[in-house]
């Protein structure tokens, strides 16, 4: 029973009981079994929400829900090319940052929003699907010959991939709608507005929705969800549909975030990446509002689930940063651009290296050092009391425990940075999947592929531009590019 979800259920807002409401403790327990009863469509989902992919497929960005860029089909190596598709080049929503801000005195800026930089891709079935910010189309092509099978024109951008679920096509565009096809044809089956009205202003040259959708599209167990809108004051809202006839389930208005960047979830939550702060929470059931990770106020688009963590963008320019989904809070930050993590190793790229670590490990010290840290305050602030009021028996035991506490601090930075399996100079720093047991990471003009155990290079592909966007599927890779080619390899 709770693998099917009943059609057309309309899920609403739990009313909440009061304390003590009624003096009648019955009345008290009917209303709450009333309530119960209620929420069991909605509780129904949240046990559900998990990803369905076919083996083989990546049909949303990432590869899952969970954005884990993780394929478990190999490649074999050394890939050739097989096709190779042209479009327009994509036209981003936003310009790359200035190379110098003078007020933060901070230089070599890397832009953080980059989530329309290419084309990418999704494949469903044997066939591919992506969406074009330039011509403002949802295309499908044959992912083993790359011959053009449909496309279906919306009013603007689309700049986030699709996502394929149970034969159908999920898209958002620019012009405020989001858009279901029939995967097979590309019939329109149905469409939805986001935003109150369908008004709209200049945006990138171009007539968009006041309320662009710029979350992508994310599907769960016939369930819909997306957000639309940029600016709070103008209004950000947040909804999920029917994915069968395209209904509101529920819709919240946002404050204080900016929507922009492909949307997460794990069996409960809803996990909202924002332009300049850490992603937003909300609950999947009905888009009660969670909090926002810890980590900064740069934040950025890129994010992924990894078990009980986020690994997003971190408050500096390239770093990421790893969050507890449950506190909210902040466990450790590092430099890195990309990440991919299969069981306790994560796989790491920045701008000039590409590296392994015990993944595991590292957190777990990374925990303990912030309750080691947090311990030091307390001792540093206790012995700075004692020395206004002198108490030299108190005084010393502090000066002792807090000795004990930075030498542990000491051990522990010692520890994580064993935690380090391997490290190799690389300059691919535009994107990162695993595939089976290789590592594939975009550059400029090529493709890398390396070896997960030791990071050596197992060979290399050219490409048109830089590599953006990866996905691979049936044994193929995929590669999506800022001049706006997909290229196919096997």
């Amino acid at each position: 029973a709770l693998n099917r979800r009943p059609r057309h259920v309309r899920m609403v807002e739990l009313p909440t009981v009061a304390r003590d409401a009624s003096p009648n403790p019955q009345t008290n327990m009917s209303q709450t079994m009333s309530i119960l009863l209620r929420s069991i469509p909605c509780l129904l989902i949240v046990l559900t929400a998990v990803d369905r992919s076919a083996a083989g497929d990546w049909p949303s960005y990432g590869g899952d829900n969970r954005r884990g860029r993780v394929a478990s089909d190999p490649l074999s190596l050394p890939l050739k090319p097989v096709w190779k598709h042209r479009s327009p080049a994509p036209r981003p929503a936003w310009p790359d940052p200035a190379k110098q801000d003078f007020w933060h005195n901070q230089g070599n800026l890397v832009p953080s929003i980059t989530f329309d930089r290419a084309n990418h891709v999704v494949v469903a079935d044997g066939a591919l699907f992506f969406g074009s910010s330039a011509n403002d189309k949802i295309n499908c092509l044959d992912a083993a010959t790359g011959h053009p099978h449909w496309s279906f024109f919306t009013e603007g951008p689309v700049r986030l991939a699709p996502s394929i679920a149970d034969g159908k096509v999920y898209a958002g565009s620019d012009d405020g709608y989001v858009y279901c096809l029939d995967a097979k044809q590309g019939k329109l089956l149905w469409k939805q507005r986001i935003g109150p009205t369908d008004r709209r202003v200049p945006g990138n040259g171009r007539m968009i929705s006041q309320w662009p959708i710029r979350s992508g599209v994310l599907v769960a167990e016939e369930i819909v969800y997306c957000s639309a809108g940029l600016f709070p004051n103008q209004g950000v809202y947040l909804i999920a549909l029917d994915g069968q006839t395209g209904e509101t389930c529920w819709k919240r208005q946002l404050t204080g975030i900016s929507p922009q960047g492909y949307m997460l979830a794990s069996a409960a939550q809803l996990f909202v990446p924002s332009g300049r702060t850490s992603p937003a929470v909300f609950d999947l059931a009905d888009g009660t509002s969670r909090g926002v990770l810890q980590g900064g106020q740069r934040g950025g688009s890129y994010a992924l689930l990894a078990d009980d963590v986020l690994v997003h963008r971190g408050a500096g320019e390239g770093s990421l940063g790893i969050s507890d989904v449950k506190t909210k809070e902040r466990i450790v930050m590092f430099g890195g651009l990309h990440m991919v993590v299969r069981d306790g190793t994560a796989f790491l790229s920045s701008e000039t290296e590409l590296a392994a670590l015990d993944r595991t490990r590292y957190v777990a010290l990374a925990r303990h050092r912030n309750q080691l840290n947090a311990e030091k305050a307390q001792l540093e602030k206790l012995l700075k009391q004692l020395q206004k009021q002198p108490d030299a028996d108190r005084a010393a035991l502090t000066e002792e425990a807090l000795g004990r506490v930075k030498r542990q601090l000491d051990k522990n930075v010692r520890d994580m940075t064993g935690c380090w399996l391997w490290k190799r100079p690389a300059s691919d720093p535009y994107s990162l999947i695993l595939v089976g047991d290789v590592l594939i990471a975009g550059g400029d003009g090529r493709v890398t592929a390396y070896d997960i155990t030791d990071g050596k290079v197992l060979g290399q592909v050219p490409v048109d531009g830089k590599a953006r966007g990866l996905a691979a599927a049936d044994g193929r890779l995929f590669i999506s590019t800022d001049q706006g080619v997909i290229h196919c390899l096997q």
